[in-house]
């Protein structure tokens, strides 16, 4: 695994920033809604920009407004420095959510070294589905989305996971074609959406604390905050939201809990236009 030193994370953080911007522009131009999310919505509460040792960004939409954001981007992004991937436009990919990625620059996360796609510094884009009311109809679905979300990430699994057995699994589950389980998804997700529920979730993710889905109304109104100098919209009931997602949000978490993802490489500009506030 790659260290990431404090310059090259912040310069990380400063080419993912262009990237919010980017879908910022877009969503505002088009009326998008989106919220920033996780980490990003956390940072921005309590730390106004980036949580100092955070490497993403993470931004959610509704279902249809994904959809629309998806198609947009084939005319409207950037693509002089972006490109936008997601299992349906890039082949390999075995993602339920899109990224925005950099051109020319690379950050490849550890054992994912092998995937057949560009790989370049990113944001996340997570759609956002209903989840059954009824407890028990709840539970199937979140054990429906718990055998896609291991068959996709077995192509990563059968070379990361440390347990031999479940290696094997991973090889085996590895062997349905990607295509296939696409396919499975994508008819999942038109199925859940059709009615109306009071909870939500990012589909093939696990529920939150191992409690149910995120409150819907959540995601349905937005607030402006500032981050890095900049405005971004994130969801209204801050308070709410990240206490279900993280406790005591305010209270920074010990050094050994503070999660950066394992990196096997990574290369930014060395002459990126870096512009930092100095405090």
């Amino acid at each position: 695994m790659k260290e990431l030193d404090k310059d090259t994370l912040r310069m990380l953080q400063m080419i993912e920033l262009e990237m919010l911007l980017e879908v910022n522009r877009i969503c505002e131009k088009y009326d998008i809604p989106y919220n920033i999310i996780g980490g990003t919505l956390l940072g921005a509460i309590r730390h106004n920009g980036f949580i100092p040792w955070d490497d993403d960004a993470d931004i959610t939409m509704l279902r249809n407004d994904y959809n629309y954001f998806r198609n947009i981007c084939k005319k409207e992004l950037d693509n002089s420095r972006f490109y936008f991937q997601d299992a349906e436009n890039t082949d390999g990919y075995r993602w339920s959510y899109g990224k925005i990625r950099r051109k020319n620059t690379l950050f490849l996360r550890e054992y994912q070294e092998h995937m057949p796609y560009e790989q370049g510094v990113f944001i996340d884009i997570f759609p956002v589905d209903n989840i059954p009311n009824n407890y028990l109809h709840r539970i199937s679905n979140e054990f429906h989305c718990f055998c896609i979300r291991k068959i996709l990430w077995s192509e990563v699994g059968r070379i990361a996971e440390k347990n031999i057995l479940k290696r094997k699994i991973y090889d085996v589950l590895n062997k349905i074609p990607r295509e296939v389980i696409l396919k499975h998804y994508n008819q999942l997700v038109i199925k859940i959406n059709k009615k109306e529920s009071k909870y939500v979730r990012i589909a093939l993710m696990p529920f939150p604390n191992k409690r149910c889905g995120y409150l819907k109304k959540w995601y349905l109104e937005s607030n402006i905050y500032e981050f890095e100098g900049y405005f971004f919209k994130g969801i209204k009931n801050y308070h709410d939201f990240l206490t279900f997602e993280f406790g005591d949000y305010m209270q920074l978490p010990p050094i050994s809990k503070r999660k950066i993802h394992p990196v096997s490489d990574i290369s930014v500009f060395e002459n990126y236009i870096y512009k930092e506030k100095m405090k």
